[in-house]
């Protein structure tokens, strides 16, 4: 049984040990996409590069002000609308993870400017809706309280902060043009969110998901109505990752309700590089 097939109890030291789970990998456990071109997350010294924000809103959820990074794309301009993809991080990052560690929008201005992208904004939001929403000391990483931010921050993004940037920003209010995806637990965040609230989505990518991944039959209860409405399901996972049990199981799930989607397997652990790899592939597919 995949271990995302039913909803886990996971202790603090389970889930350390979660990493080094046996790989075990299936026929179609294999890469789509070759790896990203040298120098792909890497600042252009010749081409146009978006800026980076911080953006704070107020949440209903935790009580407090909270903050999110934000990326407007080159030439970003009030006389238009533009597609958003809400960028989710894991279990010991916070809102600068996909910039700091991962380059996001190094990786995102090199597709806009060579022109294989659609000029997006994105949102890193803190994906830990607790009133104290730093990272926790590395011995409260994997405790209930910090995962169970991971969980509060449905309701923090879909009725505080997807608003909030929409009122900020010249954001396109249609839902085939919001995007959500996420690496490890933020991958799982992006899954659940995602596949649920499909009148707010209509691209969905998890990378590396963690299992705080809802239960394949919860994710996608009505495949007929899951194919009518997604334009994108991404999926990936390193092939040395302890981890990838999870995606397995939901990419098995989807091929037998007969759901497209993306499986993409490469050759990492849980690690920047897929996840880098993997933005720059999803990222080329979106809002088109």
């Amino acid at each position: 049984m995949f271990a995302q097939d039913k909803p886990e109890q996971v202790s603090p030291e389970r889930a350390r040990a979660n990493f080094g789970r046996p790989v075990v990998l299936a026929a179609d456990d294999v890469r789509m996409f070759p790896d990203a071109p040298a120098g792909f997350d890497k600042s252009s010294t010749n081409g146009l590069a978006g800026r980076i924000e911080v953006f704070e809103y107020d949440s209903t959820v935790t009580g407090t002000r909270r903050k999110a990074v934000v990326y407007l794309p080159p030439n970003y301009s009030s006389d238009k609308k533009h597609p958003v993809l809400y960028l989710l991080h894991g279990i010991a990052g916070n809102e600068w993870e996909w910039k700091g560690y991962v380059h996001a929008d190094a990786v995102v201005d090199n597709l806009i400017n060579d022109g294989k992208s659609v000029p997006m904004i994105i949102v890193m939001p803190n994906g830990r809706a607790l009133a104290e929403d730093r990272v926790p000391a590395q011995d409260k990483i994997y405790s209930p309280e910090n995962s169970g931010g991971f969980a509060k921050f449905e309701r923090d993004l879909l009725d505080c902060l997807i608003p909030a940037i929409q009122a900020k920003y010249s954001a396109s209010t249609n839902r085939e043009q919001r995007a959500i995806a996420g690496l490890s637990m933020g991958g799982g965040q992006a899954l659940n969110f995602g596949l649920t609230h499909l009148d707010t989505f209509a691209w969905v990518a998890g990378f590396s998901s963690a299992p705080n991944t809802k239960p394949s039959a919860e994710l996608v209860p009505d495949p007929a109505t899951t194919r009518a409405q997604l334009k994108l399901l991404y999926l990936s996972c390193g092939n040395k990752d302890g981890l990838i049990s999870v995606s397995q199981g939901v990419h098995v799930y989807l091929k037998q309700q007969n759901v497209p989607h993306i499986w993409n397997v490469d050759d990492h652990t849980h690690d920047r590089e897929t996840w880098a790899s993997n933005l720059y592939y999803f990222a080329q597919r979106i809002f088109r």
